[in-house]
């Protein structure tokens, strides 16, 4: 890959490379190590500040105390593909077979980066939204595949029907879908989702779906996977991972539910990546997975509550923003406080203010980046306490 000037991005947006082309740093490591210098509040980087519920941590130092710390089955160990399998039905009246149907996985960016692998061959095309999380256009380079990209534009950032119509051809392999989007926080429209699976039939594309925040969607609103839709299961590889609902980013237990021919093909590219992970992690997962609609509805109304928190925490100090429908993040505006550079705010904000955002420019191919350049995203899977400090100390910037 050429480098022009001493740095520069990649093609994925995120990561920084050195004058002699070396592997640098993401936007993400060097906001966490301004907040680290400066001690501000890092909202930039998408994880938790508290532990998850009591069942799931005491589950994981049971299989721990049990001695289940030795490298679990190529599949996953059975009791969480079989929760999984139950929790698909049960939320989403899915039915798959725990024992051809559900691969576990080191965390939904493995189960990306296998799948990715494993289903696109040199030249084929890999359709993303854009902003787009910054693994999917790296691991879509690793294979030797063409990133297409359809932008999330307006208020609701929602792509355009005809867009996404262009956009998939006979050469799209892969139509990589998250939904809740992350950095957005948006959901697709019944409209697009319906859309997307028609685009999927039309062209013979397969329908990769990152699902990680589905149990965050607020409002009173379900999360509906594209695989529940009439004529998706058959076509579609459906992602998600325990890190977000159950706060445990740093355990890496995700999964994989698709049809049992496209898991033989995902199996035989991950057993040479992590080939297994986090023993003792999975039965607490499932735990977790089964645990009653009451810590589901807690932990939206928990996490609506700390949405709101910020929100207004922000919109007091001048940014304009839209409340995001799911997930963890709130995009701003800085642009309303006279910074039309994200990136540039946000290297002064934690000295500005004492907080640390990301711009979303980050998640954004080069040639993209200009039409997201004020925008900066916010997380509040923080504690309350923490967010009203960063609110308190946002409100300075109208000072």
């Amino acid at each position: 890959m050429a480098v022009q000037g001493s740095w520069r991005r990649a093609a994925h947006g995120a990561l920084l490379l050195g004058p002699d082309g070396s592997a640098g740093t993401t936007i993400f490591a060097e906001m966490t190590a301004l907040a680290d210098q400066s001690g501000a509040i890092n909202l930039g980087q998408g994880f938790p500040d508290y532990d998850g519920p009591d069942e799931v941590l005491e589950a994981a130092r049971a299989a721990i105390a049990s001695g289940l710390n030795q490298y679990p089955p190529g599949m996953g160990m059975p009791v969480l593909r079989e929760a999984i399998a139950e929790h698909q039905q049960r939320f989403y009246g899915l039915e798959f077979d725990p024992l051809t149907e559900v691969l576990v996985t080191a965390g939904a960016t493995e189960a990306l980066a296998s799948t990715i692998l494993a289903l696109v061959e040199d030249g084929d095309e890999v359709l993303t939204f854009e902003p787009f999380y910054d693994a999917y256009g790296a691991v879509i380079e690793l294979a030797n595949a063409a990133h297409r990209t359809v932008p999330l534009r307006g208020e609701g950032f929602q792509p355009d029907p005809d867009e996404l119509r262009a956009a998939v051809t006979d050469r799209t392999r892969l139509i990589l879908v998250n939904d809740p989007h992350n950095p957005t926080g948006t959901v697709l429209t019944p409209e697009i989702r319906a859309l997307l699976v028609e685009l999927a039939h039309q062209h013979d594309a397969i329908l990769v779906t990152d699902e990680v925040y589905e149990h965050l969607v607020y409002d009173g609103e379900r999360h509906v996977p594209l695989a529940s839709l009439p004529g998706a299961r058959e076509r579609t590889v459906s992602i998600s991972s325990g890190g977000k609902t159950f706060s445990t980013t740093g355990w890496k237990i995700g999964w994989i539910t698709a049809p049992a021919e496209i898991v033989r093909a995902i199996v035989a590219v991950k057993q040479f990546l992590t080939f297994v992970n986090g023993g003792p992690f999975q039965p607490a997962i499932a735990a977790g997975l089964r645990l009653p609609d009451s810590f589901f509805t807690g932990l939206v109304a928990d996490m609506q509550r700390k949405r709101d928190l910020l929100a207004s925490g922000l919109q007091a100090a001048g940014f304009s923003l839209t409340l995001p429908a799911a997930g963890y993040f709130i995009v701003a505006d800085a642009s309303a406080l006279g910074y039309e550079d994200g990136a540039a705010f946000c290297r002064r904000l934690p000295q500005l203010a004492g907080v640390a955002g990301v711009p979303i420019s980050a998640f954004c191919h080069a040639d993209m980046a200009g039409q997201y350049r004020s925008l900066v995203r916010f997380a509040f899977c923080k504690r309350l306490d923490v967010l009203e400090r960063a609110a308190a100390q946002l409100a300075g910037l109208r000072a």
